[in-house]
């Protein structure tokens, strides 16, 4: 790595209830990289309900709080409003107001990287801020909106998703499109071989279900009512959520009758969780390529309107089964799905999955901000 080109990097992204949990994973997962090969990386981070400055900071980064607001939540199988309306108020603020909390943060600090992960953020912003920062990363799922950055990276498999960000960047940005370039944690890329070997005898005794990390229409609950439903026994089902859940009471009553169940609360050790898993039951998003770089097969239900096209191109290529909206997915729905798996379904979606996304994702995102340094 140049250290002189790439001493500083800070990262602009939240967590809440209602974003959820993902982007800032997956933007820490960048940061570790950078951080061992010298970068110093720092995060600016709103206070929402359910954010997870806390966790970055265990993490070892510098945080900057910028003060929360008010913020509405999803109801249950909502799958996303017009996204101009439903994404800028996940900013918690105008996009003005941001801009400047965020050069304030900066302290007058220029940052050799700017790291964008914000679906309420946009080219104007960027723009704001231009004198802040050398050069500048978005990370984005949506292509609906214009950036002026110098490396744009969207990890999801869509269809046309080479030509999506035509005319909504610069000529010179570099383009990192599709899930080879997917900021997924190295413990999955290290158990990788483990979790691949021991699915070539494919068994149904091992569930985990992992709704999101905010679920804030609470999915789980309806999850684990349709495994009690269901006819399938489980020798062991493994239920994770982010500490911001916003409903811990009626999921702890829920499990109290499922003595098979262990409840995760922001478990360090989901890659482990996942590769000793037969079966998972999901929401789309980012936990979609951790997946396939264990190749766990997954019954997804869709909880977010930017989960849709993802899922439905893992579906059509065997990788997972999508069983739809979550508005409609009733615990019935989900016991359904659940006694219809056969094991020999599971070792084709290993392969499919496992196909799409080997974990490395990381290590050329960085070897691209050293090339554009």
């Amino acid at each position: 790595m140049n250290s002189l080109a790439l001493r500083n990097v800070t990262f602009r992204v939240d967590a809440s209830i209602q974003i959820g949990t993902g982007h800032v994973m997956r933007c820490m997962t960048l940061a570790n990289p950078l951080t061992s090969q010298g970068a110093r990386c720092r995060f600016i981070c709103r206070e929402h309900p359910g954010h997870l400055i806390n966790l970055i900071q265990q993490s070892g980064y510098e945080v900057t709080a910028l003060p929360g607001a008010e913020s509405s939540t999803s109801t249950r199988g909502s799958t996303g409003h017009k996204a101009e309306f439903d994404y800028m108020t996940w900013l918690g603020a105008d996009w003005r107001a941001d801009a400047e909390q965020t050069r304030a943060a900066l302290q007058g600090r220029p940052t050799d990287w700017l790291v964008v992960d914000h679906y309420a953020i946009d080219a104007r912003w960027e723009a704001a801020l231009k004198p802040q920062y050398s050069r500048l990363m978005v990370i984005d799922d949506l292509a609906d909106r214009e950036h002026v950055c110098d490396v744009l990276l969207d990890q999801n498999l869509v269809e046309g998703m080479e030509k999506r960000y035509q005319g909504k960047v610069p000529e010179r940005c570099a383009c990192l499109i599709g899930p080879r370039y997917a900021l997924v944690r190295p413990e999955f890329a290290a158990l990788r071989p483990v979790s691949l070997t021991r699915r070539n005898i494919p068994v149904l005794e091992r569930l985990l279900i992992f709704m999101g990390g905010g679920d804030p229409g609470n999915e789980t609950c309806q999850v684990v009512a349709g495994v009690k439903l269901a006819k399938k026994t489980w020798r062991h089902i493994d239920v994770v959520v982010g500490e911001g859940f916003p409903a811990f009471s009626a999921l702890n009553d829920s499990l109290a009758t499922l003595p098979s169940a262990t409840l995760h609360v922001q478990t360090p050790d989901m890659a482990k969780l996942m590769a000793a898993a037969d079966l998972s039951v999901t929401a789309g998003g980012s936990v979609t390529w951790e997946k396939c770089t264990l190749g766990l097969p997954s019954l997804v239900a869709i909880l977010a309107e930017n989960q849709r096209s993802t899922a439905r191109m893992m579906h059509e290529q065997g990788a997972q089964r999508t069983l739809g909206a979550g508005s409609e997915l009733m615990p019935a729905v989900y016991a359904k799905y659940l006694d219809e798996v056969q094991d020999i379904e599971l070792s084709a979606m290993t392969d499919r999955a496992s196909a799409i996304c080997d974990g490395t994702g990381a290590e050329s995102v960085v070897k691209t901000l050293e090339s554009r340094s």
